[in-house]
């Protein structure tokens, strides 16, 4: 019953409240009141991080491969003002360190650490990348004699200048290191969140056996009565022996889980289930019912879809409770509903067998969350860099979008480029509508606009070829 449509939903919430409080890879400030020395060493720390884009940019390891280039340290320098300033001056001026972009790449290329993260990255292993670059800083960039004889030839050279460059170099990975984000963490949010969705889902199912359960206690209650009616001695049992009922108190799925984590509405929320039943037996749906000549199983399926339809999900307190027993059940309950009325109408027609739905279609399905998690948390800074420039020369100010739309195109790219079963069209569909829902109301076109001007890019550059 979990299928892509919620979980496309479940991750888009939960990346956006994780997203939200992430701590932002910065680089380090120009000091205030700069002596020579400072001037130099914040200079040499840009160039150092330029070099470094450089090289990722040169080194290559089969035609049109460049595996450094899209690493997250080096995606998320190429995002900073700081660094866009730089590649606008270099691209009018000479850069000072131009000559030592191919030797030092040749170094990078021969050297172990390069060499190790070649195996990891080609096991699908993000381990390694964490501090690959801080080790190719410190044991191939600043092991350079050439670096080092460059570094020395720079007008206002000292030591100590070297050493304050360093020192912030140090504390840029430093803070990379820590702006890093949990996948681990928001992938359990993630199962989490889809559990939530499949116990709603079961505890639905199982709510018209309470229902009926309560009212069964209630007519024997009154057939016990000193004064009794002739109605309390033989009451209508319809609705106590409705067949649908049965089926779902007999379906084995729904009672081992019920039973396994010893839930009962009932237990939980007596008044408001008392007076759920009053209020059903109130309504019109629930009295053509009981008063109809004779019923099928059709329609004693029929009489739940339309009580949940106009009783139970239009009722204001037990929608209430659902909000207070989880955050997550009051976006999911549009959608869960719709699969419990779905096992409703499967029963009437009497399939049985087939109207309680597994938690996942198939294992593509089970991993499909986490997946896209993870191609979205391992690419995310080369996604946003995609976003940005399709911005460029448009009508819309990247200032002023609002962070929902940035998370959706971000997970809408990482479906898109990594997920090549899934056709071109029903991911866009899929992103356009999602944006609408949980974003402002220009957002859907504002998703649709970006989203083909980034395809039409990568159709154009070879980097996506599905239709």
């Amino acid at each position: 019953m979990i299928n892509r449509i919620l979980i496309r939903i479940k991750v888009i919430q939960i990346l956006y409240s994780f997203l939200l409080v992430e701590k932002q890879f910065m680089l380090e400030s120009n000091p205030s009141a700069p002596t020579k020395e400072k001037r130099f060493a914040y200079s040499l720390y840009l160039d150092l991080l330029m070099l470094m884009i450089k090289v990722a940019r040169e080194v290559e390891t089969k035609k049109g491969v460049y595996p450094l280039s899209d690493t997250r340290f080096i995606a998320r320098l190429a995002l900073c003002e700081e660094i866009k300033t730089l590649q606008k001056k270099y691209a009018s001026e000479p850069f000072s360190l131009q000559n030592l972009v191919l030797p030092l790449s040749e170094r990078v290329e021969e050297s172990g650490i390069f060499k190790k993260f070649l195996k990891d990255n080609g096991e699908d292993v993000e381990a390694g990348q964490s501090h690959l670059w801080q080790d190719l800083f410190n044991l191939v960039f600043m092991t350079s004699p050439e670096l080092n004889a460059a570094i020395e030839r720079r007008p206002n050279f000292t030591l100590k200048g070297v050493d304050r460059a360093k020192d912030m170099m140090a504390a840029t990975f430093v803070n990379f290191l820590s702006s890093q984000d949990n996948v681990a963490e928001v992938e359990k949010a993630l199962a989490t969140s889809l559990e939530k969705a499949r116990e709603l889902y079961l505890r639905l199912l199982y709510l018209p056996v309470e229902l009926t359960d309560l009212e069964d206690r209630i007519l024997d209650d009154n057939r016990n009565k000193f004064l009794k009616t002739d109605e309390d001695i033989n009451p209508n049992m319809r609705f106590v022996e409705n067949s649908m009922v049965k089926a779902l108190r007999e379906n084995e799925e729904i009672s081992s889980y019920i039973g396994n984590n010893k839930f009962s509405w009932f237990k939980e929320e007596p008044v408001l289930m008392r007076n759920l039943l009053t209020t059903i037996k109130e309504s019109d749906v629930y009295k053509a019912y009981m008063e109809a000549p004779s019923v099928t199983p059709y329609d004693d399926a029929e009489l739940w879809r339309q009580l949940y339809k106009r009783v139970v999900l239009e009722n204001p307190s037990f929608l209430e409770m659902l909000e207070e027993k989880s955050v997550f059940w009051n976006d999911d309950l549009e959608i869960v509903s719709t699969f419990v009325l779905k096992a409703f109408r499967r029963i009437g027609e009497g399939d049985t067998t087939h109207a309680v739905l597994e938690k996942f279609k198939d294992e593509e399905d089970a991993r499909f969350g986490s997946d896209l998690l993870r191609y979205l948390y391992r690419n995310k800074d080369v996604y946003r860099r995609y976003i940005d420039e399709s911005l460029v020369g448009g009508n819309w100010d990247k200032d002023r979008i609002a962070f929902m739309d940035i998370v959706v195109l971000e997970t809408a790219l990482a479906e898109i480029l990594n997920f090549p079963k899934i056709p071109l069209k029903v991911s866009v569909n899929e992103y356009i509508e999602l944006a609408k829902s949980y974003s402002t109301a220009k957002s859907g076109q504002f998703v649709h606009g970006v989203l083909g001007n980034i395809i039409d890019r990568l159709q154009q550059e070879g980097m996506l070829y599905k239709k």
